[in-house]
This record gives structure tokens, C-alpha cells and sequence, in this order.
């Protein structure tokens, strides 16, 4: 193995070290086109489901990316309580008290979840506030 490819290697597996010891994603190198990146930012009990306070999704450019798709594959990936807690277990709908926002835009004002995102959009989705 010559000096740059062992280097190459050593870069590697100290990025995938790193990640795992700080519960970071990290995501492959891609060569060429780079595929179209969504982040979701979650809070309060979907912070506490994901261990995450923020993911990196990719999707082929090709794909239709909505909001409803988004989560679809977040419920997919982090399993029953994602989907409890998103979805309600009897018709499937998305939970009325969550909102969305795309890049600081509240989905309401958009097509709610039939909302088409972007490469770079940034999602938030939102539990209920209380307080007083």
C-alpha cells in the first residue's frame, strides 16, 4: 500500500473512531455529484428518542422529497417510538399538535406535509409548548 493510500486509510477510520465515540453520523465520502442533504432538527421527547438534537438525511436528486416523506423514513430508521410519537396508531396521520417549519417557515403557510424540500433545507419539527 503506498504512503497516500495508507494515509487515506489511517483518515478514514479515525473520522468513523471519532464518530462512534461521540455519537456523531457521519456520513460515506461520495464521489461525484453529491446526493441532495435534508437536515431535521429535533426537540424535547424526539431529542430523547434519537439521541440526536439534529440528522443528516440524503436522497437521490431524482427523488420527491416532502416532509411527510422525511418522516417516513425517521420513523423507519429509529423505529416504534418515533412512529408513536409522530404518527397516531389508529389512522396513520401525522399528530395534529406537531408542527413543521422548513428553514424557519412554518409548513402550515406551505402544503403542510405535502411540502417539497431542497437540497440544504433545514426541517424542525416542533412539539407542543406549554407553560404559563
Amino acid at each position: 500500500m503506498g504512503c497516500f493510500s495508507t494515509y487515506a486509510l489511517l483518515l478514514l477510520r479515525s473520522r468513523y473512531f471519532w464518530a462512534k465515540q461521540f455519537n456523531v453520523c457521519v456520513q460515506p465520502l461520495v464521489l461525484g455529484d453529491p446526493p441532495m442533504q435534508v437536515s431535521v432538527r429535533f426537540f424535547t421527547i424526539l431529542r430523547e428518542i434519537t439521541a440526536k438534537k439534529e440528522e443528516t438525511l440524503q436522497f437521490a436528486e431524482d427523488e420527491k422529497v416532502t416532509i411527510g416523506f422525511v418522516l417516513e423514513k425517521l420513523a423507519a430508521h429509529y423505529g416504534k417510538p418515533f412512529a408513536d410519537y409522530v404518527f397516531d396508531s389508529q389512522s396513520g396521520a401525522v399528530r395534529g399538535y406537531l408542527q413543521f417549519f422548513v428553514n424557519g417557515q412554518s409548513a402550515s403557510a406551505l402544503k403542510r406535509l405535502e411540502t417539497e424540500l431542497a437540497d440544504g433545507d433545514v426541517v424542525a419539527i416542533v412539539p407542543p409548548v406549554g407553560g404559563g
